[in-house]
Formats: structure tokens, sequence, C-alpha cells
């Protein structure tokens, strides 16, 4: 379910007319994340560390409005809730876009999602148009600890979703942290709300 955003009393119009124009309208940042204490909880559970910080970053996600903000045609859609579109690995070294439905309760989400990564590792191809445009694009790239990411993008078609990708988690003077690139839409977000997930996100990791 969504709204539809006025336009008319919002605060940033100004700021959404001048990106929307742009060729690229999206920024990214990559900042690291320490996530010790997770990781810990997750083996301690035996849980997957993958899952749990997933539904973390969508809880995040969720908890920050402007995140929720999709633009369709002059119109900016205020969705209720984010889900996933997450890439996962195959065995033969392909992967697969999947629909990860968010739930606030992590034993309901970790039913949910293990059902569609399931799914998707026993088929074919990309299924590209699976989700919608009510998700975030996430992958992990456990190989990489990255400083710095870049997305392959049409701009024929539109697109105002995030894009949160997570490096390989490394270990310094008993810290554990792990690289999160995040792109966004500039004429929905700015660094400040950034900043705000990436606070939520941490506090999330440390719980």
């Amino acid at each position: 379910m969504y709204k539809t955003l006025n336009l008319d009393t919002w605060i940033r119009k100004d700021h959404f007319n001048f990106f929307k124009q742009l060729e690229e309208p999206f920024f990214g940042v990559t900042v690291p994340i320490d996530c010790t204490i997770s990781f810990k909880k997750s083996k301690k559970e035996k849980q997957s560390f993958f899952l749990s910080y997933l539904h973390k970053a969508l809880a995040a996600v969720n908890s920050v409005e402007c995140f929720r903000y999709r633009i369709s045609g002059d119109d900016i859609l205020v969705y209720d809730q984010i889900d996933a579109s997450a890439t996962i690995g195959r065995a033969d070294g392909t992967f697969g876009f999947s629909y990860i439905k968010f739930h606030p309760n992590f034993q309901e989400f970790n039913l949910i999602a293990k059902k569609e990564i399931e799914r998707v590792q026993n088929n074919n191809g990309l299924e590209v148009a699976v989700a919608g445009d009510h998700v975030i694009h996430f992958s992990a790239l456990p190989w990489l600890d990255f400083t710095s990411f870049s997305h392959a993008r049409s701009f024929t078609f539109e697109d105002s979703s995030p894009k949160i990708s997570v490096g390989k988690m490394t270990e310094s003077n008993g810290k554990k942290s792990f690289s999160v690139s995040i792109h966004a839409h500039h004429g929905l977000v700015d660094g400040f709300h950034v900043g705000q997930f990436v606070e939520k996100f941490q506090e999330l990791m440390n719980a």
C-alpha cells in the first residue's frame, strides 16, 4: 500500500525538481559497519548472518521515511513498507534476483526469506521484473573488502529504488566489520537521510 506525497507542501520540492532532471540523479557513499555483536549472536543462535543483517538493513530502511519514497511519473509514492530484491548466489556461480518480503519479526522474516532463497537457487535466470519498485536492491559481495562501489544502471527507464551492498567481513583488534555501500536518488534522499539510515542500521547491529 502507498499514498501520494503532496509535492506542494513538501519542503524538498525544489530539491526534487532539480535532481530529477539529471542524467545520473543517484549518489552513493561507502561506510564501515561494526558487525562484531551481530555476527557473534548469529553464530550462537545458529542463524544465517546474511539474513540477520538483511533484516536489520530492511528495518533501518523502513524507519527512514524518504527511503520509502518512489518516483512514479510526476508523483512521489510513499510506501507503507519496503521489501528486498536481493541477489542470491547459486552453486553454478550464477545468481538470481529474489523478492523477500519484510516482516518486523525476525523469525517470520527468516521463514519467508529461506523459502524465497530456495526457490531462486532451484531456478535459472534473473527474474528481473519479479519485485516491482517497493524494494531496496540488495547485494552481498563476501569476497571483496571494497572501499567504493558503482552500479550497472539504465537511464531509459524510471528507477528510484535505493541500492545497498555489503562487502567482505574483516577483523582488526578483535572487532569485526564490513563495508556497506548505499546509493540513493538525490531527488528523494540527501546525505542527512543516509546518515539516519546508517545510524539506525548500526544501532540494530549492536542490539
